[in-house]
């Protein structure tokens, strides 16, 4: 197995750089091997390969004090090393990858343990999901590409936009590391009876024309199917709005939010020649004109 020059690949001199001369070093050389101005160039994609390999590497203080060690004896120093390169190969790959042999040679201790990465997603669900809670089923790739699949329970009275960490979920840590965690953003949606205002949730009540006018008593529906009377005073217009407390959303202490309805005055769509007939008998007989200024 070939020793790998990560400095070399990065195109520097030695390993007596900073931080942020490594970073600008892969920066350039991700750009000059970028897959994007490479198209179809095996090569660049074998090179970019390593330069990313370099980079994790040396941009971490504990892997690259311990690449340093081997880098020192292959190509530092330049030393006749009882060590044959293949030796030293082995010796850099057990170090990072977990050869058995090495860990024994130089002790567990000595090889680091590489916590896996966190993975982000989000997901859509609808208010009575959010409301009453609900069993999901995420679909998410593996290191392998692999489709792999979570199901996760769905507290009631999620919130929109709230993050739920799933713990060892994420990338799969190295040589002992843990594992990632899975933090998934609740993305809420609004549908057409409801929508979702902080703990509030708000709908459309709908009335005729002569309840608007008369005035009347009806029963408006929350979410959880349970019903409240509201009494609608005549002379109601649209887009007047009646609050009912306690018949919202879930609250983060267990209580609810509000019900907010809003009055919208429907006009048949056909009616018969009897009501036709009432209708021109009350244009004639009403003085009422909305348009008067």
């Amino acid at each position: 197995m070939k020793f790998k020059d990560y400095y070399k690949i990065l195109d520097l001199e030695d390993n007596k750089v900073t931080l942020d001369q490594i970073k600008s070093a892969y920066r350039k050389q991700a750009k000059k091997y970028h897959p994007d101005v490479n198209v179809g160039n095996k090569l660049a994609e074998e090179k970019i390969k390593d330069i990313n390999e370099a980079y994790k590497i040396l941009s971490e203080t504990s892997t690259k004090r311990k690449y340093d060690r081997t880098w020192n004896y292959a190509i530092g120093r330049k030393r006749n090393h009882v060590k044959t390169s293949s030796q030293m190969a082995g010796e850099f790959f057990g170090m990072f990858f977990g050869n058995n042999e090495q860990k024994e040679e130089i002790g567990q201790s000595s090889i680091p343990a590489i916590n896996g990465e966190n993975i982000e997603t989000e997901i859509n669900i609808t208010i009575e999901e959010g409301f009453f809670g609900a069993n999901k089923t995420i679909l998410l790739k593996d290191i392998e590409n692999k489709n792999k699949k979570i199901t996760m329970k769905l507290p009631e009275g999620v919130k929109n936009s709230e993050k739920i960490r799933l713990v060892g979920q994420g990338k799969p840590g190295k040589n002992g590391g843990k594992n990632g965690d899975l933090y998934i953003k609740i993305n809420i949606e609004d549908s057409k009876k409801y929508q979702l205002k902080d703990n509030d949730l708000y709908t459309v009540i709908p009335i005729t024309p002569w309840e608007a006018v008369l005035g009347t008593k009806l029963k408006v529906k929350s979410i959880d199917d349970s019903e409240t009377q509201i009494y609608v005073p005549n002379g109601v217009q649209s887009g007047q709005i009646f609050e009912i407390p306690g018949k919202g959303y879930k609250t983060p202490n267990g209580e609810r939010g509000k019900l907010i309805g809003k009055i919208e005055i429907v006009v048949p769509e056909s009616v018969s020649k009897e009501e036709k007939d009432m209708f021109k008998k009350l244009k004639e007989i009403s003085k009422f004109n909305p348009r008067r200024v």
